[in-house]
């Protein structure tokens, strides 16, 4: 039990992104075959809370750090998405379906999930170019900003929500971005943008997991 500790300890990032690889190549080949599409995207909130776990289990200098980003980007994004399905004035007219789980005033709890996981894993990747703090911050922004280009088609499709006229308005986008600038910026100055490959890896899962799902 010793040595398998050890083992994990040593290896353990590794052993985190093979587990992302398997869950999320499991659920791409489950979504991509009719007979089971609807089972499959049914766990889509086990799957976010999975990969959320996968990140916090991931090395990291100053946890401590990290959970502060975390918990202010989950709070962030929450209230950001209660503005935007209620009002309409934070990213446009739409509203939540049945497959991102519990929701609590019309917004999943996972969605804020999501902004955490996005903010810590773009960061991290803006943070591999060594860029300065502007520039950092906004290539962190523009990559959720990418990712969420990339997650609306199939967000429509899969129920997990929805545009008034079934149109993607181009203020989303502008939105997403105006939104992830200062979770950039407490992200690069609390947790200073850790990079780690774990977050590099489940951006990039996650980069090809909605692309492969574009495709089809």
């Amino acid at each position: 039990m010793n040595q398998l500790t050890t083992i994990f300890k040593e290896q353990r990032d590794w052993i985190l992104i093979a587990i992302a690889i398997i869950f999320y190549s499991v659920g791409t080949f489950g979504i991509l075959d009719e007979n089971n599409r609807n089972w499959f995207l049914g766990l889509s909130p086990f799957n976010l809370i999975l990969s959320f776990c996968i990140l916090v289990a991931a090395s990291h200098p100053q946890r401590h750090r990290l959970f502060l980003v975390l918990v202010l980007s989950f709070i962030v994004g929450l209230i950001a998405e209660w503005i935007g399905v209620h009002t309409g004035l934070l990213f446009g007219n739409y509203y939540y379906g049945n497959n991102l789980g519990f929701k609590y005033f019309d917004v999943p709890l996972v969605i804020g999930l999501n902004w955490g996981l996005l903010v810590v894993c773009a960061g991290s990747i803006a943070n591999r170019f060594k860029l300065g703090t502007i520039s950092t911050v906004i290539l962190g922004a523009a990559l959720m900003t990418g990712l969420d280009y990339l997650m609306e088609p199939v967000a429509i499709k899969s129920d997990f929500w929805h545009w008034k006229n079934g149109e993607i308005p181009i203020y989303n986008f502008v939105c997403w971005f105006l939104v992830a600038l200062p979770l950039q910026w407490v992200n690069l100055k609390w947790n200073k943008a850790a990079s780690n490959k774990v977050y590099d890896a489940l951006f990039i899962i996650l980069v090809l997991f909605f692309t492969i799902l574009n495709l089809n």
